[in-house]
């Protein structure tokens, strides 16, 4: 059985591209709440699955490596039959999943493009993944400097960047967030894929599944078996959502968002059932294109009152569409066109799980800020001393010399 790849056990296989921690750091990108299909494998190694391949990834200060894993396993597959019996991976998912480029395990598709084409486009997708132009050091700077709060944390949350997601993953995962919490989403989008999504290969006794399709989504069944999974009304919303694409928009028309403007993404992402302003904007920014949105939910409404002094309107006390409105635009006048980059590093640094590292920051604030007191005063101190000409040592000396003799004179 194929074992999850490290990079100890032997780099010839691996993969790798410039990009130094400053610019991405996997533990914090992969883990706060943007994607739900990543995890750590081994000691900094992340797997997931992303473009219809499993990956691992890990890092290095200047260098980010990958391992691509191909078909291993070779073996059959049938179709996954649900309810009724009507087949999810049919002939209409065949040809979605063609159009997106996604490779399949269970087709036998000749392999038309040699060995170094296929290094290239896979660089190209995790770099487009990762949306590696973005000069993340150059926007931390900006940042910091309109924002003296955002400089606290900056040296201790570096390198978390927004993912280029595919945008039905995307969707119809953040459909799963609505009163939910990070873990308990990972589990539903693992079963939603189980059940749904074509097998990829098994690593280590995990089997790795694709995204389902829109047609599987769309499927009548769907809502009866994943309310059996757990999802409640969360089911409903995910198979109408996808059926109202297919029937009203087709099966482009979420790529095609990302060619308007923010608003029209956000308002047509809105039009689906259980797709509100929050959610909307999350799909904005995460594989839109819309860098733009600020997703506010309470979590995000709490960090702009306490870190912030955000006042709303007087008895104020839910998230009013209004509210979502001005607390947005507050941040994107603070921060500017990369408004959601920068929310989400300070989303980040309120999760539980890397409160440490929030405290690590507080606590060596007051000693960075003693020592910059010490470097400034010394720095005075030499600058007086040298512009005067004055020998400190020497003045003392003499007039430590003067009282001696002033006493003897009494």
């Amino acid at each position: 059985m194929a074992k999850h790849a490290v990079l100890s056990s032997g780099a010839k296989l691996w993969r790798s591209l410039a990009c130094a921690k400053s610019e991405l750091r996997l533990d914090l990108t992969l883990a706060c709440g943007q994607s739900f299909r990543w995890r750590e494998t081994a000691e900094g190694h992340w797997t997931g699955v992303m473009g219809g391949r499993v990956w691992t990834l890990t890092q290095t200060d200047d260098t980010l490596w990958y391992y691509l894993y191909t078909n291993q396993d070779n073996q059959s597959r049938g179709d996954k039959k649900l309810g009724d019996g009507v087949s999810l991976r049919d002939n209409n998912n065949r040809a979605e999943r063609r159009s997106k480029g996604a490779q399949r395990m269970d087709e036998e598709e000749p392999q038309a493009v040699g060995q170094q084409d296929r290094e290239l486009e896979a660089e190209l997708m995790l770099r487009d993944f990762f949306q590696l132009h973005v000069k993340l050091d150059d926007l931390y700077r900006q940042w910091g400097a309109a924002d003296p709060h955002f400089r606290k944390i900056a040296d201790i949350f570096t390198g978390v960047r927004i993912l280029r997601q595919d945008p039905t993953e995307c969707l119809f995962s953040f459909i799963c967030t609505s009163n939910n919490h990070i873990s308990r989403i990972q589990g539903m989008v693992e079963r939603l894929c189980q059940a749904l999504g074509a097998p990829l290969c098994q690593l280590d006794q995990t089997t790795y599944y694709d995204f389902p399709t829109l047609s599987a989504l769309a499927d009548s069944s769907v809502e009866a078996c994943l309310r059996d999974l757990g999802f409640g009304y969360r089911a409903r919303f995910l198979q109408q959502s996808a059926k109202q694409i297919l029937d009203t928009h087709g099966l482009q028309w979420l790529e095609g968002l990302r060619r308007v403007s923010y608003l029209e993404a956000r308002d047509a992402l809105r039009t689906l059932p259980g797709v509100g302003t929050k959610v909307a904007d999350c799909v904005c920014l995460m594989c839109l294109d819309k860098p733009d949105a600020v997703p506010v939910d309470t979590h995000v409404w709490q960090i702009a009152q306490r870190d912030y002094k955000y006042a709303a309107e007087k008895g104020q006390k839910s998230l009013t569409e209004k509210v979502h409105r001005n607390i947005g635009d507050f941040f994107r006048k603070l921060w500017g066109p990369y408004a959601g980059w920068a929310h989400s590093v300070l989303f980040c640094a309120d999760l539980k799980k890397f409160q440490s590292l929030k405290e690590m920051a507080c606590f060596n604030q007051p000693k960075k800020e003693e020592e910059e007191e010490e470097k400034s005063r010394k720095t005075k101190i030499k600058r007086e001393t040298d512009g005067h000409g004055i020998n400190m040592k020497s003045e003392n000396q003499k007039k430590a010399k003067m009282g001696v003799k002033e006493e003897r004179t009494l």
